[in-house]
């Protein structure tokens, strides 16, 4: 990390001390086999089993990896008593009926980490929720965004009270997503794909807003039907901080023939400083640094601390480390699938503003 300045900003995630704890992957699509699993190995972590309803994908990503149990189904998988930490990667529409087997197993079962989006819809999250507090099982949720060097940085910023008391806060992103077959069977696409990342972005940095308003649009570009294609939403909060997001996969018809213009921004501006920065990721499979930068009313030169790491695939060691540390302290994890619900209520409003043409409040969403 460059700049002495702020090299006591906190951007890494903590690791557990005991990393052998067997680690059990359902899935073998793409975020598992370049993201997760190569994460995993990086940090040292224990995957022991994987699982895929297709042999020959299950075969090829533990072989890549390592990995000695291979099972096509998930359920043999779970059966293992070597697994103690599950690791769910498939599509939302799918997960809460793997959760709903996951805890059947909780004699060794002892945590659970699913990936966003917690289900098709806050109620399936609420069940999913339900069903592990009930079982004893610790579930976390992988919001990894929040383990992006720079979003992580910002974090540390703000808890060291550098830039004051927050005024404005944008993420601006113009990107074009790789969209994955199984969302197009979902009638739904950016918000709990894409924005779910920076509305909890936003969660993570400044707390809960009282509402949200929120526009939507179809993407040109994307054949499959859907209403949320582009989106726009402000988020509003009691303490009068203003956050907003911008989430464009159309970027312009840069896959069409124009010159391209890709990339997240986002900015942060307090009452004695504000930060900077960018998102690495649409570089991907690139490795592009995220960036940060910022002044302070007591140090008014810019400061621009720089790493290596990159959030695909280093952040993804955060997200199962801090299930780790949570199991091995007996603490709640950093992400707790009891706080995502309010990042699952949070995109539900969002949904409800757009169609609805008004500002939604979170409580209409929660109860």
């Amino acid at each position: 990390m460059s700049d002495d300045h702020c090299a006591n900003l906190e951007f890494r995630p903590r690791l557990p001390r005991d990393k052998s704890v067997g680690i059990g992957c359902i899935g073998a699509g793409f975020i598992m086999s370049d993201c997760h699993l190569v994460a995993y190995r990086q940090a040292g972590f224990n995957p022991v089993a994987i699982a895929a309803r297709r042999q020959e994908q299950a075969d090829s990503v533990a072989h890549r990896h390592g990995i000695l149990n291979v099972y096509t189904d998930y359920n043999e998988l779970l059966a293992n008593p070597a697994v103690q930490v599950v690791d769910v990667a498939v599509p939302p529409d799918l997960q809460l009926s793997v959760i709903q087997q996951i805890v059947t197993h909780a004699d060794h079962i002892r945590g659970v980490l699913a990936q966003k989006p917690l289900g098709v819809d806050y109620q399936q999250a609420v069940e999913a929720v339900r069903l592990c507090r009930e079982a004893g099982i610790t579930l976390s949720v992988n919001q990894n965004m929040r383990y992006d060097q720079s979003v992580r940085a910002c974090r540390s910023l703000l808890d060291s009270g550098k830039l004051g008391e927050p005024v404005l806060a944008t993420i601006d992103m113009r990107a074009i997503p790789h969209w994955m077959p199984w969302q197009s069977r979902q009638g739904w696409v950016t918000l709990r794909i894409m924005s779910i990342h920076h509305l909890d972005t936003l969660r993570y940095w400044f707390g809960d807003p009282v509402r949200v308003y929120a526009s939507v649009r179809p993407d040109p570009r994307t054949t499959f039907p859907h209403e949320d294609g582009i989106c726009l939403y402000i988020l509003e909060y009691a303490n009068g901080l203003r956050a907003m997001g911008c989430d464009d996969v159309w970027a312009g018809p840069s896959k069409e023939g124009s010159a391209a213009d890709i990339g997240i921004r986002w900015r942060v501006e307090g009452t004695s400083g504000m930060a900077r920065g960018t998102i690495g990721w649409p570089s991907y499979p690139e490795r592009t640094p995220s960036t940060l930068d910022y002044t302070t009313t007591q140090s008014p030169q810019w400061h621009m601390p720089r790493w290596d790491e990159v959030w695909f695939p280093d952040a993804f060691v955060g997200p199962m480390a801090q299930l780790l540390c949570a199991l091995e302290d007996n603490q709640i994890p950093e992400i707790s699938a009891e706080d995502n619900l309010k990042t699952m209520a949070l995109v539900e409003a969002c949904y409800r503003s757009a169609r609805e043409h008004r500002a939604v409040e979170l409580t209409e969403i929660t109860g």
